[in-house]
């Protein structure tokens, strides 16, 4: 029996399950205490970024800190470019990864959002290793729901390796990363509430964007965010609900003249020239040019 591959699985299905209760922003204290397997403990992440729990001989998972010494970036070709740990291609962390590179073993990556909160990817693989960059190029690849992974499953998916496909997966969690980020920053800055009725149920709660994030001119920036929950930032999008540059909420005119259900009535008409719940710290408001740009389309949808 392959125990290396039976542990891997075990993890992955761990992690699904984790992500269909929390999202796949997970707190950093779940993936220290992880999970028992075969009565043993094992931990997912530790202070050093290529990390190998004890039932292992190899690696189980690598982690970009939010703030760490290493910048991992990701490459023009989409690949994840993650740096050894030193300098030496020697320390036995780099040899450890080394191997799985050549074992063609899968991986977790936890990429740090925020101090304490990681995005949570898997399976990845090591498709290179340059010692004179001291760097490994990794990629991802297509994740299963929860309970799917086995070990035939994964042989199968070491053996139908394709860089097209791996680059286009890869680029896609780069995009995740960027969404998830922008999310985090968002919500923080609003204390984790809705900005327009103060909800507080976090997964309930959105980043929405003022300038739509499909056009040129937005930025995934604090500024250019509201933290709302989600029947507010579909109301938002849908141009029911505006916001004047001045922070006051406005609700479209025909929508004050229906007669529906206390929903509509309390939900939405009830926010009607109220006040937008600004952030503690006035350099994360929201952008007066931004909420301009914005409250001009909500206008001529009215």
């Amino acid at each position: 029996m392959d125990t290396d591959l039976q542990v891997r699985v075990a993890v992955f299905n761990w992690l699904s399950e984790q992500v269909n209760s929390h999202g796949d922003v997970l707190p950093r204290k779940l993936l220290e205490q992880g999970f028992e397997y075969q009565g043993q403990r094992i931990p997912l992440v530790a202070p050093q970024g290529i990390f190998k729990p004890q039932i292992l001989d190899l690696p189980l998972s690598i982690t970009t800190a939010p703030k760490g010494p290493y910048d991992d970036y990701f490459g023009k070709d989409n690949f994840l470019i993650y740096r050894y740990r030193g300098t030496d291609p020697n320390h036995r962390d780099n040899v450890g990864l080394r191997k799985v590179f050549e074992q063609k073993r899968p991986l977790v990556y936890f990429h740090g959002i925020e101090p304490g909160k990681y995005l949570a990817t898997w399976p990845v693989y090591i498709i290179g290793d340059d010692e004179s960059s001291l760097t490994f190029k990794v990629a991802v690849d297509d994740a299963v729901p929860a309970f799917e992974y086995t070990a035939t499953s994964i042989s199968r998916q070491i053996a139908e390796v394709s860089d097209a496909r791996r680059a286009y997966l890869t680029a896609t969690v780069k995009v995740r990363l960027h969404q998830r980020s922008f999310r985090e920053k968002v919500l923080a800055a609003y204390q984790s509430q809705c900005a327009f009725c103060r909800l507080k149920h976090r997964e309930l709660l959105d980043a929405a964007h003022i300038i739509p994030d499909n056009l040129p001119e937005s930025e995934p920036t604090i500024n250019n965010g509201i933290s709302l929950c989600k029947l507010h930032h579909a109301a938002y999008d849908s141009f029911i609900l505006g916001v004047t540059p001045d922070y006051i909420i406005q609700v479209r005119e025909d929508i004050l003249h229906e007669e529906d259900g206390p929903v509509l009535q309390h939900g939405i008409k009830g926010l009607h020239k109220s006040r937008l719940v600004l952030p503690t710290s006035r350099n994360q408001w929201p952008s007066q040019k931004s909420l301009t740009w914005r409250y001009s389309r909500f206008v001529q949808a009215a």
